[in-house]
């Protein structure tokens, strides 16, 4: 019998979404606004050595920019091929193996391969509601704490806002997730991948992510930056925290294109990036004005992207085909066991474009579910 798979992988498929091309692909949660204009300027301006060389070892000219951008030392960032890079080389780097990482689910879909990959433990917690409501009832909130806490996992992750569902825990909530964690010696990663989208003046936690050796706090260049192509993630922490993640990662993961242009993206200071998040929260109500004036359920959401949970009768697989056969993309999310509901829900995730866009999946949806 071959060696091969090790058992731990033996559950695991290969990510395969679909990409066949289509006129309006809203499936990706990526910028519909398109690229920086700045990192597509400096892009162009590439000199031969760019692709001849080796990158920077760490980029550390791309950890200088977002330690100035973000207000944090340079040794309190770490650099990756993208945020799910991060991600994964965070597992490696603070969890022994066979060790839990505990997390609410729906969510990030390669938590659980990453946990898999590192022979980790995924633990998902039950979530009987949305956490702002759990924090309304008396108690609710710190049970969901204690059970994400219970027997010290090696790791507990927390995406704010939540990838697919949209959620945004209230921030007092996440404050005390991380007391908790902090008391337990436990690492708390929360993946702010979609913080961009929040209102300007939403709490994070990277500042006291910088000075706490349980807190990292990842973000990504993929969205507001329209950078999803050029992969650079980001991981803030403290620094002997971002060390041992930079010993795991490895060296050279963002390229010297990526770095150049990440860097003049993060030094501009125009409103071009508050800009495009003002047009994708404005958009992003709209389309949920729009889903409920047609008697549609849409969860609300802090990211660039709806959660549109579908009527009675209609399928996930239906949906997305249909939709795809009138030239538009979505992401499918069959079955998914939403907090609050009682029954496992075919669902489809809508990224936020432009008005044109937007009244494109409209008419197509309107086509599909008669």
């Amino acid at each position: 019998m071959s060696p091969f798979p090790r058992e731990a992988y033996r559950p695991l498929v290969r990510y395969s979404p679909d990409r066949r091309p289509v006129d309006v692909d809203l499936s990706d949660n990526t910028s519909r606004w398109g690229p920086h204009p700045d990192v597509l300027e400096t892009i162009r301006q590439a000199a031969p050595e760019d692709l001849v060389l080796y990158p920077p070892v760490y980029a550390d000219r791309l950890r200088e920019a977002v330690a100035r951008r973000f207000g944090v030392s340079v040794d309190a960032v770490a650099t990756g091929c993208g945020s799910d890079d991060l991600l994964d080389s965070a597992f490696r780097a603070v969890c022994e193996p066979g060790e839990a990482v505990r997390y609410l689910p729906p969510t990030f879909s390669m938590i659980e391969i990453f946990a898999r990959m590192n022979a980790l433990e995924a633990e998902p917690v039950e979530q009987a509601a949305p956490v702002a409501e759990l924090v309304a009832e008396a108690g609710g909130g710190e049970a969901l704490i204690d059970a994400m806490v219970e027997g010290a996992p090696g790791l507990v992750y927390l995406c704010r806002p939540n990838n697919p569902t949209g959620e945004v825990q209230p921030a007092g909530w996440v404050h005390a997730l991380a007391d908790a964690c902090e008391a337990r010696g436990i690492v708390l990663l929360v993946d702010e991948a979609y913080a961009d989208y929040l209102p300007p003046d939403t709490p994070d936690l990277l500042e006291r992510a910088a000075g706490s050796s349980r807190i990292v706090v990842l973000r990504t260049l993929s969205k507001a930056w329209g950078m999803a192509g050029l992969r650079v993630g980001i991981a803030v922490g403290a620094p002997e925290v971002i060390l041992e993640i930079e010993k795991s990662r490895g060296p050279y993961k963002v390229n010297r294109l990526a770095e150049a242009g990440a860097v003049a993206g993060l030094e501009d200071a125009s409103d071009w990036v508050p800009g495009v998040t003002a047009a994708a929260r404005e958009g992003r109500e709209a389309l949920a004005v729009e889903l409920r004036e047609r008697g549609l359920d849409p969860l609300p959401s802090g990211g660039n992207f709806v959660l549109l949970p579908l009527p009675g009768g209609a399928t996930t697989d239906g949906v997305t085909a249909g939709l795809r056969e009138r030239g538009v993309a979505v992401r499918p999310f069959g079955g998914l066991e939403l907090p609050g509901h009682r029954a496992p829900t075919d669902c489809i995730r809508i990224s936020v474009g432009p008005p044109a866009e937007m009244n494109r999946f409209l008419t197509a949806l309107d086509e599909v579910l008669g």
